[in-house]
């Protein structure tokens, strides 16, 4: 498994600046915040408040602003550890009137900008659930426009005419909320000062006054991202349980579905609050990969099946940690595709070495080449489409043939376990060459739009996939 890569070079449409509102407080969450900041509760190795501005700079935002209020010191002092010179932090004097007031504090600091886009520090997005927003160039807000009950009786709800929101507020009969992103011009401040003088301090009616005037694009939660508000402690362990269940991919397949994701994303949660480098996780695989091999090699078939299938779990985690801590890097990505290249050649070997026992070297020398040749051929066609940009093959289908690294290292783990190395040899061999026969026809496939001249080379830097 590899860490996430960085987003792509930010899009001139993107806003540049950003902001989080954290300065209030929370009764309803008191009992585990011990009356601190609701921004400073951790959630996958990460505080609220941190979590929100690293989504922004992760999504292309280029500056993050960050109000504070209850708390200020506490919460100012983990602002400043975040990003100096891209995040700081601003004082909202009159943060105990409310979130309107609390937006007030920043209209210096978006001077000059047509857009910004603003979030609330206690609403937890997935991956990828705020990029259409950004993107959307005009005044717009993130909206769920099919929320669990819970979420409705709690959330502000909007009022959506034509594909536009024109009110906000909890008193309204809408079937839409929305989700605590918005993307607002300079005005809002103008019409934040007049709700203000009418004695609403909120940020609905805030919006709802700006509505009236510019209507706000509706822009849905995409399908497949999810959300959570963060008001309670019931609040806070669904968004937990959010998170975990965010980590496996599409392209999973069963070996990594049903047996390595139940462990590997539990254990990430674990280990997320210590902060691991997602690179030492690497290594950490990658020395148990060795240390599994080296056991094969002596015929110690049982312990080696354990450390090698512990080595495919503790794959997964590095990934997944990177992901929690939105901190995933090319340069990641690059070191975990080395290792496990070099881990998989270790565990073959170390198969075939034990293999010669009571074997000829011929076959099982030719079985071991085979092996190591199908798993390093299976990661290139990957990362060959990804890099030419060529529709990517069905990954969760061709899963189902255990030619991907999980499989590969599960049927190594179970031909150990039965004592039977050149049976172990003789399945990854076939199973790496049907999955990688079936993924090459299938990329050789030229869609009805698109010719061999519309491939092209990947620009410079460009992620590409990993098993």
């Amino acid at each position: 498994m590899t860490e996430a890569p960085e987003p792509p070079s930010r899009p001139t449409s993107l806003p540049r600046v950003g902001v989080v509102l954290a300065a209030g407080r929370s009764e309803r969450i008191s009992s585990i915040t011990r009356g601190g900041s609701k921004a400073l509760l951790r959630l996958g190795g990460l505080s609220l408040v941190e979590r929100a501005v690293k989504t922004l700079l992760a999504a292309g935002v280029e500056s993050v602003v960050v109000v504070v209020g209850h708390d200020a010191e506490s919460v100012t002092a983990v602002v400043d550890r975040l990003d100096p010179g891209r995040v700081r932090a601003v004082y909202a004097d009159r943060w105990q009137d409310g979130n309107g007031a609390s937006l007030a504090a920043v209209e210096d600091a978006v001077a000059g900008e047509a857009l910004f886009v603003l979030l609330t520090a206690d609403h937890v997005f997935g991956e990828g659930a705020i990029d259409r927003l950004l993107a959307t160039g005009e005044p717009a807000v993130l909206v769920d426009p099919s929320p669990v009950r819970d979420a409705w009786d709690e959330g502000t709800r909007v009022q959506v005419v034509d594909g536009a929101v024109v009110a906000f507020g909890k008193h309204l009969d809408q079937p839409a909320i929305d989700c605590g992103a918005f993307l607002l011009p300079p005005d809002i401040f103008r019409h934040q000062a007049q709700a203000a003088g009418e004695g609403d301090h909120t940020l609905a009616r805030a919006v709802t006054r700006l509505a009236q005037e510019r209507p706000l694009r509706a822009v849905a939660l995409p399908v497949g991202c999810w959300w959570q508000d963060v008001d309670s402690p019931a609040d806070a362990r669904a968004a937990a349980a959010k998170l975990r269940a965010s980590l496996g991919k599409d392209a999973d397949g069963p070996a990594s579905r049903w047996l390595n994701r139940p462990l590997s994303t539990r254990l990430s949660m674990v280990l997320v609050p210590l902060r691991p480098d997602p690179d030492l996780v690497s290594l950490a695989a990658f020395v148990l990969g060795l240390a599994g091999a080296v056991l094969l090699a002596v015929g110690q078939g049982v312990a080696g099946a354990l450390l090698v299938h512990a080595s495919s779990v503790l794959d997964g985690v590095d990934g997944e940690v990177a992901r929690l801590q939105l901190r995933g890097r090319p340069q990641g990505a690059l070191l975990d595709g080395v290792l496990d290249r070099v881990g998989d050649a270790a565990i073959l070997t170390g198969l075939g070495l034990w293999a010669l026992d009571g074997h000829g070297p011929g076959p099982v020398l030719a079985l071991t080449v085979a092996a190591t040749t199908g798993a390093l051929l299976s990661m290139a066609t990957k990362d060959r489409a990804a890099a030419l940009g060529l529709p990517p093959a069905p990954e969760r289908a061709l899963g189902w043939l255990l030619g991907g690294r999980d499989g590969r290292l599960l049927l190594v783990a179970i031909g150990a376990l039965v004592g039977a190395p050149i049976a172990a040899l003789a399945a990854v061999t076939t199973t790496s060459a049907l999955s990688l026969s079936l993924r090459v026809a299938f990329l050789r496939r030229k869609p009805a739009n698109r010719t061999a001249n519309d491939v092209a080379e990947p620009a410079p830097g460009a992620p590409v996939a990993s098993e």
